[in-house]
């Protein structure tokens, strides 16, 4: 990746709805490069889509938690049917693996806590190879930002 792939990036994690003419003249090349390199970039996974950033309060899902999930045990077997079942829950918006003192962190955004608990006792609890959860309850998102620094 060079300056021009860069600048590229910058422009479109900025306004990703601009146009190849546009987006051509901002980074000081031609129409026709802009759309190889566009390509390539969608090609090698740099750009993996194109996405509309929705606000989540404005939708009525304001309660943001996040859950420490301890499981029985990490058997490669058992993490694996755990990723494919949290896959399939819309809420959970976020899901990381933990080198720590439990084993996954999850991000859950719901409209309210007993719609979290719900989530909670029904589908998260219930997941394969869990022990145990700890919920800890977001009061204000100070910052949360998508990637758009490609210095």
């Amino acid at each position: 990746m060079d300056r021009f792939d860069r600048a590229i990036l910058r422009e479109l994690a900025a306004e990703a709805r601009i146009s190849v003419t546009e987006l051509a003249r901002r980074v000081g090349l031609s129409k026709s490069p802009v759309q190889a390199r566009l390509k390539k970039l969608e090609e090698t996974g740099v750009i993996q889509g194109y996405r509309a950033l929705l606000d989540p309060i404005r939708l009525g899902l304001a309660h943001v938690a996040f859950v420490e999930v301890r499981m029985i045990d990490t058997r490669e077997a058992t993490l694996a049917k755990f990723n494919a079942a949290i896959a399939r829950i819309p809420e959970i918006e976020q899901a990381h693996l933990i080198a720590g003192n439990f084993d996954y962190l999850l991000k859950v955004r719901t409209a309210d806590m007993p719609s979290y608990r719900q989530v909670l006792a029904e589908k998260v609890s219930v997941l394969p190879g869990v022990a145990s959860t700890s919920t800890f309850v977001a009061m204000e998102a100070i910052k949360d930002e998508a990637v758009t620094d490609v210095t």
